[in-house]
This record gives structure tokens, C-alpha cells and sequence, in this order.
């Protein structure tokens, strides 16, 4: 008898190890990897991270749902002129494989899902227009031959079909200058908004709104200048702080008021250099009131001034909306084998969320391998797409890795979550709107830094060699 109830117990045991060991494997950490060196480029590792509840040595990362900061809106890219016009020219079959492979999450599919849009030409366009230009000397105050036209033959009708894949999908609209006849300098670079027609262009982004709505296009929100203290542009155009502020306050708040219009409006939409400018505005309780939130980019400044934004005005919004990502310039060697994924993961993917920012979106979509088109005085001519796009041939770029680290897991609705910071690996938590927990981690040092991964009282250790990201997930 005694003999039988241990050869039970031993079954028991046998059985219990097994099964602790596949619930181990089950609800383990799973990993998507971007070596430094490009070996591996957003690739699932094969063996899952396993919790343990053994002490390590090893700096720890410790995730905490208990403390959460601000939902996620997406991440995406820009779709200029310049993205949507190879992308239009691909054969049908290789065009809907490529914006599957964007738009979609299923399988390696990245899940971009968020897109910014210019209301009018950016500097990524084949030439530059307005929805409303006209002749020298002629004007146009009611708005009558106000048209997206140029945009029907590329950006809409890719647009569309990635609402077909994403039919929630988040877009901002961008204005890089208003119709010249509405400037002080009558040109599409530079200059400044006349006074006289503030109320004029409140309603041409009415018009804009109603317009992409026509098209099946839905507007969340829009920036009221890219780039406001940068004139030098083509196209471009200099709003200081205090003349934004009068715009939105007095003139375009108003407008969307009337027009029962939900678009949110933001401000300032350049570097953080200048957090003074958002502030500033915000200041101002009568602008304020029409105000979600403020925009950055990162050409200059530190990513630490979302915050000082945040922290002034902490009941309104931070987004980001513009960094170019590029590998290699014209003039840089192509052939070298090393990807720089850690800058743009560290400075934006990571920075950006941990200072608060609802979105993270890189500059541009797409683009051919020669970076045309782009306008005269003063257009990119630098500006590598996530891909580049030759006739049918795509290649994926250093925006494509960096972003889908966080595209593809941390969808909309998801909010970042504590997690603790060590001075050798950047990263930053979230959880998602299905119970997941997402840490994107990436190696800044020259050298494999080995780290513990801590949650709920369970460790994992795991390693990054130099320069390589990671994000990790786990119920």
C-alpha cells in the first residue's frame, strides 16, 4: 500500500513539473529583436522568456501597471506626395501586399496606425499648391474655387485604401503654407498670414475637414502651421506665438464651433528647442479653450521639454509629430552593415512616450530611391521613406524597424505604464487594451548589456547586444 500511494505521489509531482513548465512556456515573454550589427531585423525569437522568481545581480527593469501615465493614440508616418505617388504606380496586387504589410498586424505585419497628412503641398511634393490658388492679383474670400484637386490623383486614393485595411485609423492634417494670395509676400515661402484673412482661412480648414470627410476620409485632428518659426521652406510660413493664438482664439475655435466641427486642434508643430511657444499659447485662457494639445518635432531641442509642456498644462495634450529617420544621407556609405536603431527607438519611441507625447510619427512613409520629389528652395532632398518604393521593388528602411517596435504591439488605446529606468538601457512600458504588458528596450551602449526584466514580483533576465532594440510582451 505504502508502496502504490508513493508511486502516486511520484506521478503527481511528474505531472505537476510538466505542467508548471508548459504554463512557464505559455505565459512567457515573447521578443521581437533588432540587432545593431542588422543580422536580425524585427524578427520573433524562436524561445520565449521565462519568470522566475530567483534574485539576479543584474540591473533591473521593474514594471509596474499599478502606475499609468497617458492613453496611445498610434504611431505612423507621413503620407506626402512624395510617399503616395510611387505608391500609387505599383501594380495593383503589389501596392495592396505593401500597405497590407503596413497597415495590418497579422503575422509581420507592422500595424501603423496613425497618418499625417498636408493639407495642401508639403516639401515632399512634386509641385506646390494650394486648395484654393489663383491668379496674381485675384482673390477669393467666400472660398468658391476652394478644391483638393491634386490630391485626388495620389494621397486620396492611397489614403483610401488604407482605410480599408484600418478603418480606424488616426489622421492629422498639416498646412505648410495657406494660398500665397493670402500672405504678406503673395509666395509660397515665407511670409506671413494677413490679418485680413484670418477668418478666410479659418473657414478653408472648414472646407478642408469637409472635404476629406466627402471622400470617406475622417480629420482627428489638425496642427495649425508645421513649422511656424521656419520661413525658409518651400512652401512655408512665419506665425509667431502670439499670432497663432489670436488665429485659434479668435478666428479658427470659433469656426469649427460653428461648423459643429470635432477635429482637435493643436499647436506649435516644431522643435522642442521652443517650449516656450506652446506655453505661451496656452497661457491664454481664450485660446486654451479651443486647444487639445501641442505638437514637437526633434530636429532641435530636447525631448524632456514635452514634459515642461505637460507639467505647465498638464490638463492638455503632447504629440509628436515629425522626425525624418534616415540611415544613410546622399553622401554616406550604403554598404555598411550596421543599422542605427537604437537613436530612433531611445529619442523617440521611447523619449517621446515617456515625456508624455500620445503618438510618435516619423517623416515620411515612403519615397523612391533618388528621394524625389521635392520642391525648390528649400524641399529634402535627403528624406528616406519607411521604404523605398522602385516600380514594384520595396525595400524596408531604418523608420520601418524603428517604428514597428511599437507599432505592431502597443495599439491604440493602450497606456504607458511605469517602468524603471537604468542608465545603460532605455525603455518604456505600456498596457494594452487586451491585458497585454509591452516593454520596448534599446541597448545605447557599445557593448551586450544583460538586464532583468521584473513584474509582479517574477524576473526574467534577457540581453542586448550594442546598439540593438527589443520589445517584449507578455499576459
Amino acid at each position: 500500500m505504502k508502496l502504490k500511494f508513493k508511486i502516486f505521489i511520484g506521478f503527481f509531482l511528474f505531472i505537476a513539473c510538466i505542467s508548471t513548465g508548459y504554463a512557464q512556456k505559455k505565459n512567457g515573454i515573447t521578443q521581437w529583436l533588432t540587432q545593431g550589427d542588422s543580422t536580425i531585423l524585427f524578427a520573433l525569437q524562436p524561445a520565449k522568456l521565462l519568470f522566475t522568481r530567483n534574485p539576479s545581480p543584474h540591473p533591473i527593469i521593474e514594471v509596474d501597471d499599478s502606475k499609468t501615465y497617458q492613453t496611445v493614440d498610434g504611431f505612423g508616418f507621413a503620407l506626402t506626395q512624395g510617399s503616395a505617388m510611387p505608391i500609387i504606380r505599383m501594380s495593383p496586387a503589389k501596392r495592396a501586399s505593401l500597405l497590407r504589410e503596413l497597415f495590418d498586424t497579422v503575422g509581420t505585419h507592422i500595424g501603423v496606425s496613425y497618418i499625417r497628412l498636408s493639407i495642401g503641398a508639403s516639401d515632399l511634393n512634386e509641385k506646390i499648391f494650394s486648395y484654393d490658388d489663383l491668379p496674381e492679383g485675384q482673390t477669393d474670400t467666400q472660398l468658391v474655387k476652394f478644391d483638393p484637386g491634386p490630391d485626388r490623383n495620389d494621397v486620396i486614393p492611397v489614403m483610401k485604401e488604407i482605410i480599408a485595411i484600418n478603418p480606424l485609423i488616426k489622421i492629422l492634417g498639416s498646412p505648410w503654407s495657406p494660398p500665397p494670395w493670402m500672405k504678406t509676400n503673395n509666395d509660397t515661402r515665407g511670409g506671413r498670414l494677413k490679418p485680413e484673412y484670418y477668418s478666410v482661412y479659418a473657414k478653408y480648414f472648414v472646407k478642408y475637414i469637409q472635404a476629406m470627410k466627402a471622400e470617406g476620409i475622417n480629420i482627428d485632428a489638425v496642427t495649425v502651421q508645421n513649422e511656424p518659426l521656419h520661413p525658409g521652406n518651400n512652401p512655408s510660413l512665419l506665425m509667431t506665438a502670439p499670432e497663432e493664438a489670436a488665429f485659434i482664439k479668435y478666428h479658427l475655435g470659433p469656426a469649427f464651433k460653428a461648423s459643429h466641427i470635432s477635429t482637435k486642434i493643436l499647436i506649435y508643430d516644431h522643435n522642442a528647442d521652443r517650449p516656450d511657444y506652446p506655453i505661451s499659447i496656452l497661457d491664454d485662457p481664450e485660446a486654451k479653450k479651443y486647444i487639445d494639445g501641442s505638437a514637437f518635432h526633434l530636429y532641435n531641442g530636447k525631448i524632456e521639454a514635452l514634459t515642461d509642456v505637460h507639467d505647465m498644462h498638464p490638463d492638455r495634450n503632447i504629440y509628436f509629430t515629425e522626425q525624418m529617420v534616415v540611415q544613410f544621407g546622399r553622401n554616406e556609405n550604403p554598404t555598411d552593415p550596421k543599422i542605427n536603431i537604437a537613436w530612433p527607438v531611445t529619442s523617440l519611441i521611447i523619449g517621446a512616450t515617456r515625456n508624455w507625447s500620445r503618438n510618435v510619427l516619423e517623416w515620411n512613409l515612403a519615397a523612391n530611391s533618388q528621394f524625389t520629389p521635392y520642391t525648390d528652395r528649400g524641399g529634402c532632398d535627403m528624406c528616406q521613406g519607411a521604404v523605398s518604393v522602385d516600380g514594384d521593388q520595396v525595400t524596408r528602411n531604418l523608420a520601418y524597424y524603428s517604428l514597428a517596435h511599437a507599432s505592431k504591439f502597443v495599439r491604440p488605446g493602450s497606456i504607458r505604464i511605469a517602468s524603471g529606468e537604468t542608465d545603460r538601457v532605455a525603455n518604456v512600458a505600456f498596457k494594452t487594451p487586451d491585458g497585454k504588458i509591452v516593454l520596448v528596450a534599446s541597448n545605447t551602449t557599445p557593448e551586450t548589456q544583460t538586464f532583468i526584466i521584473r513584474y509582479k514580483g517574477k524576473s526574467a533576465i534577457t540581453s542586448l547586444t550594442a546598439g540593438s532594440v527589443a520589445t517584449y510582451w507578455w499576459k
